[in-house]
C-alpha cells in the first residue's frame, strides 16, 4: 500500500462538519490497522492520518465548539494588547510616586511591546514540539503573575523589568492564536474568525487608556491598573484551561500514534504522517525555527512589505498613546479619565472596520466562483485593504492638523475613526492574505510581522514626545502620515503582481498554470480530495522537511 502524502493539516480543504464532539479521551477512535498504509513493522510502520469524517480532526469539530475556541483565542490576544496600554492611564501619578521622568515612564510601554517581538521566536517553535495548548497554559500563567510585580513595585526599575517580562511571556497568543484558528477553520470559513483575531491586537490598546485613565482618577490609584491587568489575565487563563483543547494537527496525530502503540503492547509500529521522513526533535525544530521570522523577512518580499505596512499602522497606534496625552491632557488640560475617552474615535473606527468583514467575505466567495479551479487566489483577500486602508493616512493627517488647542476637541477625536478603520482592514486583510498565501507556513509568516511590528511599536512611543517638542503638534504627526501614505500602494501592488511574486517563492502557494484546474490527488487531513494546484510535490516535500 502506498504511503500517503504528507500534506499539512493547514492546507485548504472542505471537510464535512461532524455533529459529534470529542471533548475527552473517552471518544478516542482507534482505527483498525488495515485502514492505515504500511505493514506495522519497525521498518514499515502504519502511517497514521485523518480518516474521512474523523471526529478528532479539528476541521470536523462542531461549529459551536470551534467558535468557543475562536472567541477564547481572540480574547487572549485582546488581553495582552489591552494590558499594553492600560498601563498608560496612570503614567502621571506613577511618575510622581516613583520619581520617574516621562521618557522612563513611556519606556514601560515600549519594553512591554518589545517583548511581543522577542517571545514568538521561542514560543512558536515550542508550539510545534509540544502543541498549542501546553504553550498557552504555561506562558499565560507566568504572564499574569508579572502584573502583580508592577502593582507592588517600589521603584522604576521594578516596573520596567516586570513590564518587559510580561510582554515576553504574554506574546504567545499573538502568533499561536492565529495558527490555532488556521487549525480549526478552512479558508472559506475563516473570514470572520480571522477578522476577530486580527482586530484584537488593535482594539485592546484602544480600550486600555480609557479604563486605565478612569481607574487612576479614583481612590484606587495607578497601582490598581496592574491589579486589573492581573485579574483580567487570570480570568482569561482559567477560561483557556476550561474551553481550549489542543488544535495542532501534528500533536493530535502523535497522540493517536502513542495510544495505538500502547494498545498493541508495542508489538505493532505506527508513525504520524508528519513524521514519515524523520522524527522531529526539540533541538532540530528549535534551531530551525528560532531564526525563521528573519529568514522570511529576508527572502520573502510578500512577508517583508506586509510586515512594513502592518508595522507602520501598529506603531502609529502606539505612538498615539504618547501623542494623545500631549494633545489632550497637556495642551487642553483633560483629566486622565477624559484623556482615555478621546480614544473612543479610534475604537469606533476599529469596530467599524471589523464590521466590514462580511463585505470582504462576499468578494472572496465571488472570486472563488469565478475561478476555474474553484479556489480563490490569496489576492482576493486584498479588496478591503486596497480601499479601506486609505483611511490610515487620512486619519493621521486629519488628527495632525486639527490637534491645535484653537480647534474644537471633537475634530481630532473624530479623526481617530478613519484611522481605526484603516488599521482594522489592513490588519485583517493582510493577516488573511498571509494565511492563504503561505498555508502551512503561515505561523512563520505571521511571526515575522509580529517581530517587526513589535520592534517598531517599541520605538515610536519613545520618539513621539521628542518629535512633538521639536516639530510641534502638526508636523510631528504629519511624518507618521507620510509613512502611512507611502505604504498605501502595497495592497494594490500585491493585488496586481502577487501571483507573479508567489510563483518565485520557496514557501508560498503557486497558482494553477494558465488558470486551468489540474488534477492532483493529495491526502488531506480528513479526506482524499482533488486539488487544483500544481507543484504539489514541492509543497509536500517542504512540509515533510519543515514538520
Amino acid at each position: 500500500m502506498s504511503q500517503p502524502s504528507a500534506v499539512s493539516s493547514y492546507e485548504d480543504k472542505a471537510s464535512p462538519a461532524s455533529a459529534t464532539d470529542t471533548a475527552d479521551d473517552a471518544t478516542f477512535a482507534v482505527q483498525p490497522e488495515r485502514s492505515y498504509p504500511g505493514s506495522g513493522t519497525r521498518d514499515d510502520p502504519y502511517v497514521v492520518d485523518w480518516s474521512p469524517g474523523d471526529v478528532e480532526n479539528p476541521y470536523n469539530w462542531p461549529k459551536s465548539k470551534r467558535w468557543i475556541i475562536t472567541y477564547q483565542l481572540a480574547l487572549s490576544t485582546f488581553t495582552v494588547s489591552f494590558c499594553s496600554s492600560c498601563y498608560t492611564g496612570g503614567l502621571d501619578d506613577m511618575q510622581r510616586d516613583l520619581h520617574m521622568s516621562q521618557e522612563v515612564a513611556i519606556l514601560g510601554l515600549s519594553l512591554y511591546v518589545l517583548g511581543f517581538g522577542l517571545g514568538p521566536t521561542v514560543f512558536a517553535p515550542l508550539s510545534e514540539i509540544f502543541g498549542r495548548r501546553p504553550i498557552f497554559l504555561s506562558t499565560f500563567a507566568i504572564y499574569a503573575c508579572f502584573h502583580m510585580g508592577g502593582a507592588l513595585a517600589q521603584n522604576a526599575a521594578t516596573v520596567l523589568v516586570t513590564r518587559t517580562l510580561a510582554g515576553v511571556w504574554g506574546s504567545a497568543p499573538l502568533t499561536n492564536a492565529g495558527a490555532g484558528m488556521a487549525d480549526i477553520w478552512t479558508p472559506r470559513e475563516r473570514g470572520v474568525a480571522a477578522g476577530l483575531y486580527a482586530t484584537a491586537p488593535f482594539l485592546g490598546p484602544v480600550l486600555g487608556p480609557l479604563i486605565g485613565g478612569w481607574i487612576t482618577e479614583t481612590r484606587l490609584g495607578w497601582r490598581f491598573n496592574f491589579w486589573i491587568m492581573f485579574m483580567f489575565s487570570a480570568i482569561v487563563y482559567i477560561l483557556g484551561v476550561i474551553v481550549t483543547p489542543e488544535t495542532y494537527h501534528p500533536a493530535l496525530l502523535r497522540k493517536r500514534v502513542k495510544k495505538l502503540m500502547q494498545a498493541s503492547g508495542g508489538e505493532i509500529f505506527y508513525v504520524s504522517k508528519f513524521d514519515i521522513k524523520h522524527k522531529r526533535t526539540f533541538k532540530a525544530v528549535f534551531k530551525r525555527n528560532m531564526g525563521k521570522p528573519f529568514v522570511f523577512l529576508a527572502t520573502e518580499p510578500i512577508v517583508l512589505f506586509i510586515a512594513i505596512y502592518v508595522s507602520i499602522a501598529y506603531a502609529t497606534l502606539y505612538a498615539f498613546f504618547a501623542a494623545y496625552p500631549i494633545v489632550f491632557q497637556e495642551h487642553r488640560h483633560f483629566s486622565p479619565g477624559q484623556g482615555g475617552l478621546t480614544f473612543l474615535g479610534v475604537g469606533l473606527g476599529t469596530m467599524t472596520g471589523t464590521a466590514l468583514t462580511p463585505i470582504q467575505n462576499r468578494l472572496y466567495w465571488r472570486a472563488m466562483a469565478r475561478s476555474p479551479t474553484g479556489r480563490a487566489p490569496p489576492e482576493a483577500r486584498l479588496y478591503l485593504p486596497m480601499v479601506g486602508g486609505l483611511g490610515l493616512p487620512i486619519g493621521i493627517f486629519w488628527f495632525a492638523w486639527t490637534s491645535s488647542p484653537s480647534i474644537p476637541w471633537i475634530s481630532p477625536v473624530l479623526a481617530g475613526a478613519p484611522f481605526g478603520i484603516g488599521v482594522a482592514v489592513i490588519m485583517q486583510g493582510m493577516t488573511q492574505y498571509l494565511m492563504d498565501a503561505y498555508g502551512i507556513f503561515c505561523a512563520s509568516a505571521i511571526a515575522s510581522t509580529v517581530v517587526l511590528r513589535s520592534i517598531t511599536a517599541a520605538i515610536f512611543p519613545l520618539i513621539c514626545p521628542i518629535m512633538y517638542r521639536n516639530l510641534g503638534d502638526e508636523w510631528a504627526c504629519t511624518i507618521f502620515g507620510f509613512l502611512a501614505l507611502a505604504c498605501a500602494p502595497i495592497p494594490w501592488l500585491f493585488f496586481k503582481y502577487g501571483s507573479f511574486v508567489r510563483q518565485h517563492s520557496r514557501y508560498a502557494h503557486k497558482d494553477a498554470v494558465d488558470d486551468q484546474p489540474t488534477t492532483q490527488t493529495v491526502a488531506s487531513d480528513s479526506n482524499t480530495i482533488k486539488e487544483g494546484r500544481p507543484n504539489i510535490g514541492d509543497i509536500e516535500k517542504l512540509e515533510v522537511e519543515e514538520a
